[in-house]
């Protein structure tokens, strides 16, 4: 008898997994019996799970469990073939699929579209496996013999064929396929719109834009047409794309996804109040749509509204927004700005611990600051750091040395980040941070073992050889060396500002000023920072462009009037 137990605890067992995915005989009666589910009666058999059958799945289910899944998709296979069971099927193909054997998987999926020709997933899995192994004939009489059967299904299987496509890599030959695929149903707009998407994927957006106009002759009012059309024609002209969404907006107000398309389009252009109208349009009809609350609220912030931002983040945490910790933190940003700092740091502190947790901590620790209370400050996030995880404790130490710093307590920021190194001694931010500190306060030999030490640790580190050479060249020592060490940070990041500011300085102290000049220009194009203003005028005055230096220098002030490194060449040159 105990063998007789263990099979029937084991059929037991199985029954509820093939009930949960719906390949019980039960659920096959309970799906037929629902009104209008004539697909279901058609594709679900009212199979009855006889002993044959639930002695196959359960072998089945057991080589898989053992990782045999090949075994595991014959056995349903064989067992989809004799049943016409479409669940079966797809449970055939889901196993074939994972047993990476292309002509099996082939099979499974054919069967499954022959069993379940409206399934847009068994169209799909086919046109995958048939792409994967390249029989491009095959995939295109199949898919072909598929559109025939699906009857009032074909707009969504029309809709799949690029989807189901995706996976070959050639995108003319996909092309070729969807316009060959859908010859026949030209009468219908989702064809049009199948023949878009495959030309626009294939490098002509004036085709596909085209082939959508087609779509749009046969249903004019076809929101996800539009929308698609505005984006392709935002790629060649971001002007065209917005205006074909206002056309559409003007007749259909409601159409909440080319509301929110036009909007980005705005946002993308730094059009910020008309894009925050949009959503503010949305929220008219849809007040609780959270989605375009956040969005109404961050456009808010960026234009300076910190009431209307306050109001659309107070409401997104009344109706429960996944994203609370961000919320919170934006609402102590607006109450910081607003000098509200007992509500700043109330809601600072409302955030959990995660991804922002640390940033919204510093910002309490900030406030104290402002307050004059920096040891309380230090002493608040020395509390946090004791209890922290190892990641958040090191972003703690950091936040602490930079108040240290902006206090001019060098000495204090440098003990701060030596003593956390001591603990953590291969951190490579503890060990360029502590290294600049070491330069601040006058032991440059720390410096240099420290960023020597951080290149040997992480080779593709670009800012610890920038570091280095231009501490070399600031100090007018081994130049050859510095220029070789920042020229190698601009070989891994060859777009940094602060890099090639290093590099024009250097060739500078080299006395190349065509050369340092050139480096220098490149640099504040990039990214127009106070010191990189200071090098570039100190190298146009030595060459005699006064004007060009004095220009640079006063522009620069007028927007970092407390940089003390151009205050300071200012003064030098223009005493």
């Amino acid at each position: 008898m105990k063998p007789t137990f263990r099979l029937v605890q084991a059929a037991g067992l199985l029954v509820t997994l093939l009930v949960s995915a719906g390949l019980f005989a039960g659920a096959a009666h309970a799906q037929q019996d629902a009104p209008g589910n004539d697909a279901a009666k058609e594709a679900y058999p009212a199979q009855e799970l006889t002993p044959q059958i639930l002695h196959q799945m359960m072998l089945a289910e057991v080589a898989a469990a053992r990782g045999q899944t090949a075994m595991a998709a014959r056995s349903y296979l064989d067992l989809a073939r004799r049943t016409r069971d479409g669940r079966i099927a797809r449970r055939a193909a889901e196993m074939a699929l994972f047993s990476r054997e292309s002509d099996l998987s082939s099979e499974a999926a054919r069967l499954w579209l022959e069993i379940e020709p409206g399934s847009v997933q068994a169209q799909q899995l086919t046109s995958g496996t048939l792409a994967s192994t390249a029989r491009i004939d095959d995939l295109r009489a199949h898919l072909a013999e598929a559109l025939t059967r699906q009857g009032d299904a074909i707009g969504p299987a029309l809709l799949g064929l690029n989807r189901g496509l995706a996976r070959i890599p050639d995108k003319p030959l996909i092309r070729r396929l969807v316009t060959e695929l859908t010859e026949p149903y030209l009468n219908y707009p989702e064809a049009w719109f199948a023949r878009a998407n495959a030309a626009f994927v294939a490098g002509d957006g004036a085709a596909a834009s085209e082939d959508l106009d087609g779509a749009l002759r046969l249903r004019p009012d076809w929101e996800q047409a539009v929308v698609l059309k505005a984006q392709f024609e935002h790629e060649a002209s971001p002007g065209s794309g917005m205006r074909t969404l206002q056309a559409y907006l003007e007749k259909h107000p409601d159409a909440r996804e080319s509301r929110i398309t036009l909007a980005r389009f705005l946002v993308a252009g730094k059009q910020f109040a008309p894009a925050r109208a949009q959503f503010e349009q949305i929220l008219t009809r849809q007040p609780d749509d959270k989605d375009a609350i956040h969005a109404a609220g961050l456009l808010a912030m960026q234009l300076g509204d910190g009431a209307g931002a306050e109001a659309h983040f107070r409401r997104l945490l009344d109706l429960g927004f996944a994203e609370e910790d961000s919320i919170r933190s934006y609402l102590g940003q607006i109450a910081e700005e607003a000098k509200r700092y007992d509500e700043a740091i109330g809601w600072y502190k409302s955030v959990t611990p995660g991804s922002r947790y640390v940033a919204a901590q510093a910002r309490v620790a900030q406030i104290m600051v402002n307050r004059g209370q920096t040891a309380e400050a230090r002493q608040y996030l020395q509390t946090l750091a004791r209890d922290a995880a190892p990641a958040e404790r090191q972003q703690f130490v950091l936040a602490e040395a930079q108040i240290a710093r902006d206090a001019g307590r060098n000495e204090d920021a440098f003990n701060v980040l030596d003593e956390a190194l001591r603990g953590d001694p291969e951190s490579a931010e503890l060990l360029y941070e502590s290294a600049l500190m070491a330069e601040r306060i006058g032991r440059p030999e720390v410096m240099e073992g420290r960023l020597r030490k951080l290149i040997a640790l992480k080779p593709d580190h670009a800012h610890a050889y920038n570091a280095l050479g231009y501490s070399l060249v600031d100090r007018n020592l081994r130049l050859d060396e510095a220029e070789g060490l920042i020229r190698k940070g601009l070989e891994i990041a060859p777009n940094d500002a602060f890099i090639l500011d290093s590099l024009g300085w250097a060739l500078y102290r080299r006395g190349d000023l065509n050369g340092a000049l050139a480096q220098l220009q490149r640099a504040f194009e990039l990214r127009a920072d106070p010191e990189i203003a200071a090098h570039l005028g100190e190298v146009l005055w030595m060459m005699g462009r006064r004007d060009e230096a004095a220009r640079t220098w006063k522009d620069a002030a007028k927007a970092n009037p407390d940089n003390t490194v151009l205050a300071d060449v200012i003064k030098k040159f223009k005493p």
